[in-house]
């Protein structure tokens, strides 16, 4: 691709006016499929990887240099453009490239996720700001041979005094400490009595400690860690599972493996799927290496941000712990990849750039040289089956640590021990919360739906009120902040106030709340145990680590001892005094017919049940169904989670489900129905055809309109040695679409929504 797009007929020369020039590659932070081609002037030097800047249009662009070009060439036409016409290379910024490494992960992950170049780079260059110029702070030192012929008063021998034999300071420090004001200090700078250094104003990244004495490891763990630690010596891929029951002490064996990584001189990055439950988790490492790591995630403020791109690039920060995006960090020498709680599906970004970061860790791992630890207490199917083909190596921690016992889990069958009306708390589980709450202990309620109620709808006509932007119901809301009712939709974020009448028969006072949210849940909850300490934990009170430490605070010091929650409180918590954990509805996440929905299902309750009973006291899990008899209860009722993820891989193996055939999502959205319409069923007559692939659709996706876009979806399903990607490059290369229409690739689709 050109960096100039004409079609001029005097763009272009005959060959043999062609003369050799400069010319490099330069990829673009832009949703671009490939790179513009750019002359490098004789007073700039670049090499494979370096930041630069280039005019595109009437702008200035940093982009990265991505290789060399003989010649510019129009994609289409095949001819060469006029080399006069091209372009110069602006600037070159003066800190390290981007690592080669990561140059090979953008190529490969575009590729395999058939997303743009410049939309997967500018992932890796998230933060505009580290190429600015660095704000630098001025501090002040005695000189060495101070002028004797100048003008001394009182406060400049205070001044002297004071900073005698001390360090760089800055003029504010040695001005509050000697007593004087700032004008003083400069004043002494201005004389040549002090010496002036400019120092950038950056944010400081401890090292962490290699000389804490650790935890004693279990056997098992000892015996995992030895494990871990080979493959971190041995600096080279490979990829094990560690496969620990909750609360057998996965984090204090991959703290090992961190260890030896540093010990190498090498960079580890982790993984966490949510970073703002990440409060315990730092606790731990703080413990384990006398400093916390490094962050990466949304919350951070801008200028941390770019601190922390910097010092990752420079090598300067040797752990970071982040979300997905930390993958795309510009480690210059990474040693070690953790991905934690690997089966979470935060992992799977579903907007802009479409990509799994577990699956996209061992690319990553592997042009690295690099060993990836899986770490997770119910691993993905996909990961057990690697494990079974002998591709991943397992290392299974079998028991919880020191004396604490797995929870016992207990069905109530709805059917038969049914809640009072419009109440969702089963009398059985009603006795265990106020038998533990009466011990001392603390409880959980676990729901998995947000809001007040999920539907609201009119008594009188049965109208149901739903989002103007998408094909779903307005969830309502009752804990805001000015504690009115509020329709919310969980899709796009529209939102809109309770009306007071229904808005198609106009009936006052008709509209009903249906079923339960965690809000509507409390409300109940608060009636059956009045004296509770109880708080309501979802996504929305706890989205920072700030909010999560606070709440772990209030939790460890007992001033909470009811939680309500939603998924959010499953992953990785441990409170010593939860003992029992009471599921609402075990069934909610089986609802829809999704290929993932029983492994979900069983993912999350197995999760939720093990925060139960870490410590000595004895943990109880109750799981209230109206289907006992499914094989996720089943399982969590028979603890066999094995047998279980057997029977899910035995089921999609007979039926061609992934990961035994590949398979793709095709959506195709835009405003206009009818040209979503049109362009899916020309899609369908062109869609490729054989024995080894199957095209399910077009069908309006479940989410038939999702923020305002109508959308249609087809499902490619192919055999594993097919090349799914140059199938739908073929596939769309014969369809000829207006830009108003978007087409979205989903390679191994986690959301069929």
């Amino acid at each position: 691709m050109s960096s100039i797009q004409s079609s001029n007929s005097d763009f272009f020369i005959k060959k043999e006016e062609l003369i050799k020039e400069n010319l490099f590659k330069v990829l673009l932070p832009l949703p671009l499929s490939g790179c513009y081609d750019y002359n490098l002037p004789p007073d700039i030097a670049v090499n494979i990887g370096d930041f630069v800047v280039v005019p595109l249009g009437n702008r200035k662009i940093v982009g990265v240099i991505w290789g060399r070009s003989d010649y510019s060439v129009d994609n289409k036409t095949g001819k060469k453009y006029d080399i006069k016409r091209i372009k110069n290379i602006q600037q070159c910024f003066d800190m390290p490239p981007l690592p080669l490494e990561n140059i090979k992960f953008i190529n490969w992950l575009a590729e395999y996720n058939m997303a743009s170049l410049g939309a997967v780079l500018k992932m890796a260059m998230s933060v505009k700001q580290v190429f600015e110029p660095v704000k630098t702070q001025n501090l002040y030192v005695l000189a060495v041979n101070p002028p004797i012929n100048f003008k001394m008063t009182k406060s400049r021998q205070l001044a002297i005094n004071f900073i005698k034999d001390k360090p760089l300071m800055t003029a504010a420090d040695i001005a509050k400490f000697a007593g004087i004001s700032v004008s003083v200090v400069k004043g002494l700078a201005d004389v040549g009595v002090l010496n002036i250094h400019a120092k950038d104003i950056t944010i400081d990244f401890p090292q962490p400690s290699l000389t804490i004495f650790p935890p004693i490891l279990s056997p098992e763990q000892d015996k995992a860690a030895a494990g871990l630690n080979a493959a971190v010596k041995n600096n080279q891929f490979s990829v094990k599972l560690l496969d620990g029951v909750t609360g057998s002490g996965k984090t204090e064996v991959y703290f090992e493996a961190i260890k030896q990584c540093l010990k190498s001189g090498k960079q580890a990055v982790i993984l966490l799927p949510e970073i703002s439950l990440s409060s315990q988790w730092l606790s731990r490492f703080k413990q384990r290496f006398a400093t916390e790591p490094a962050l990466w995630h949304s919350d951070m403020t801008m200028a941390k941000r770019r601190d922390t791109w910097r010092a990752v690039n420079s090598g300067a920060i040797s752990v970071l712990v982040g979300a997905r995006s930390a993958l795309h960090l510009p480690f210059p020498n990474l040693g070690l990849i953790i991905i934690d709680e690997e089966h979470d599906q935060a992992f799977k970004q579903e907007e802009g750039v479409i990509y799994n970061a577990r699956d996209m860790a061992v690319v990553r791992a592997q042009i690295c040289q690099c060993p990836l630890i899986l770490v997770s207490a119910t691993p993905s199917l996909e990961t057990m089956v690697n494990v079974k083909n002998n591709r991943y190596q397992h290392l299974h921690l079998k028991n919880r640590h020191g004396n604490a016992s797995l929870p016992v889990v207990k069905i109530i069958d709805l059917r038969q021990d049914r809640p009072p009306r419009q109440r969702w708390i089963s009398p059985t589980l009603e006795n265990a919360v106020t038998e533990t709450l009466a011990a001392g202990e603390q409880v959980l309620l676990f729901l998995n739906r947000r809001g007040y109620a999920p539907l609201t709808l009119c008594r009188n006509c049965g109208f149901r009120i739903k989002c103007p932007n998408c094909t779903a119901w307005l969830v309502e809301h009752r804990n805001n902040h000015n504690h009115n009712p509020r329709l919310e939709c969980h899709h796009c974020g529209y939102n809109q106030k309770m009306p007071d009448k229904c808005p198609q028969c106009e009936e006052v006072d008709s509209l009903h709340a249906c079923g339960p949210g965690v809000e509507r849940l409390a409300e109940e909850a608060l009636s059956l145990f009045p004296t509770a300490k109880m708080e309501i934990i979802t996504s929305e009170t706890i989205n920072t680590p700030r909010s999560a430490e606070d709440f772990i605070n209030r939790v460890m010091a007992q001033e909470i001892n009811l939680i309500i929650g939603t998924q959010i409180i499953a992953k990785g918590y441990h409170f010593p005094m939860l003992t029992l954990v009471g599921v609402i509805d075990a069934d909610l996440g089986l609802m829809g017919g999704d290929l993932r929905a029983g492994e979900r299902t069983f993912q999350l309750l197995h999760q939720v049940s093990g925060r139960a009973g870490r410590a000595e006291f004895k943990g109880k899990c109750y799981i209230q169904t109206a289907n006992p008899e499914t094989a996720v209860i089943d399982a969590l009722l028979r603890s066999d989670r094995d047998g279980f993820i057997n029977g899910e891989i035995a089921q999609r193996q007979t039926t061609g489900a992934s990961p035994f055939k590949h398979w793709a999502g095709v959506i195709i959205s835009g405003k206009n129905q009818q040209q979503v319409d049109d362009i899916a069923q020309k899609m369908a007559q062109f869609a490729p055809y054989g024995k080894d692939i199957n095209i399910m659709g077009p069908v309006d996706a479940p989410l038939a309109m999702l923020r305002g876009k109508h959308r249609k979806r087809f499902l490619l399903i192919c055999h594993k040695k097919l090349s799914i990607q140059k199938i739908i490059k073929h596939w769309l290369g014969l369809i000829d679409r207006p830009s108003a229409i978007k087409i979205t690739i989903d390679i191994d689709p986690y959301s069929f929504m």
